[in-house]
């Protein structure tokens, strides 16, 4: 399995880009990245769900670059280039450790996917020397299921954003018409491989959790992406309703993206969720927009998101559970 995963690297074809450049060898595709790893921040977040970031946090490590370029990314500093530290496997393997011992609920790797083969040694490495808690991969959904399926039994929650239906939409902020398709053929294999979200003691451990971001004028076609997981995962699938969006990065250069959603519009989203039987839905409320926003050059980025008394932020204080 890790001679199979390693092999992707000497012609690349880890994502739906399928650059078949040799990154083995140092060279790049569309992600920029070579043969190492580049984390841009990494520490604990309480900005998830509460059943991921819990009381004590979700351990997130923040990896640069994506394989998506969308014009309104709230982490357009890191992900639309390569910025950050060099890890080795070692390092990374060394990282898992430490945030465990921090007592965080989880290991929440965030944009993994250039990664993938590295993160999988690490993943095997890490539980050789002890890492018990949950991994997390929390995805754009971008993904080929052939990549995925290298991670089956390394993987404990998969945290999937489902972004859009239309693929005109998708390609022209996100320069991905393939996205929708693509993305439908990764969450079900994500589901294949952990199935149902399962909460112990309020905390993750294993499962699905299908994130879908709205965006103004329903450019995201949130209600056909709502009807296809309750008729392809069924209506018990846990989903976050995201309501943070913020007209960032390049957003205000194009009139359908420069405002936020309005009360509205997200309303009438929970309405549908609730007649059409879903019965496990985070939603925020549209102040996290501002909450949210993370600045990566700064040595904390979170640092200014609010907290509560118990040193919480984020969703912690925006979500509940609305089903």
């Amino acid at each position: 399995m890790l001679y199979d995963r390693m092999a992707l690297f000497t012609r690349c074809e880890l994502c739906p880009r399928r650059c078949g450049v040799d990154r083995s060898g140092g060279q790049t595709g569309y992600c920029g990245v070579g043969n190492e790893i580049v984390v841009s921040h990494c520490g604990a977040h309480f900005g998830e769900e509460p059943p991921i970031s819990g009381i004590k946090g979700s351990g997130n490590i923040f990896f640069s670059s994506c394989n998506l370029r969308c014009l309104y990314c709230q982490n357009w500093q890191i992900s639309h280039e390569v910025r950050g530290q060099r890890f080795t496997v070692e390092k990374l393997v060394e990282t898992f450790l430490v945030l465990q011992r921090k007592g965080l609920h989880n290991i929440n790797l965030v944009s993994p996917t250039p990664y993938v083969p590295l993160i999988g040694q690490a993943i095997e490495e890490g539980r050789k020397q002890g890492v018990s808690i949950p991994f997390v991969y929390n995805t754009h959904a971008y993904e080929n299921v052939e990549t995925l399926k290298t991670l089956d039994g390394l993987i404990d929650v998969y945290l999937p954003d489902f972004k859009y239906w239309n693929s005109g939409v998708a390609g022209r902020l996100s320069g991905a018409p393939d996205y929708p398709e693509t993305a439908r053929r990764a969450i079900l294999e994500m589901k294949r491989q952990v199935g149902h979200l399962t909460i112990e003691q309020g905390i993750v451990t294993r499962g699905l959790l299908v994130r879908h971001l709205v965006l103004p004028g329903n450019l995201a076609g949130s209600r056909q992406v709502l009807s296809w997981i309750g008729e392809h995962l069924g209506p018990e699938t846990y989903i976050s309703l995201m309501a943070q969006y913020n007209p960032l990065y390049r957003a205000s250069e194009y009139p359908m993206l420069k405002r936020r959603i309005t009360e509205k519009e997200y309303d009438q989203l929970i309405d549908f969720l609730m007649n059409r039987g879903f019965e496990n839905v985070f939603t925020q409320e549209r102040e996290s927009s501002s909450v949210l926003v993370p600045d990566f050059e700064k040595t904390e980025p979170f640092a200014e998101q609010r907290t509560d008394k118990e040193g919480q932020a984020g969703p912690q204080e925006a979500t509940r559970n609305a089903i």
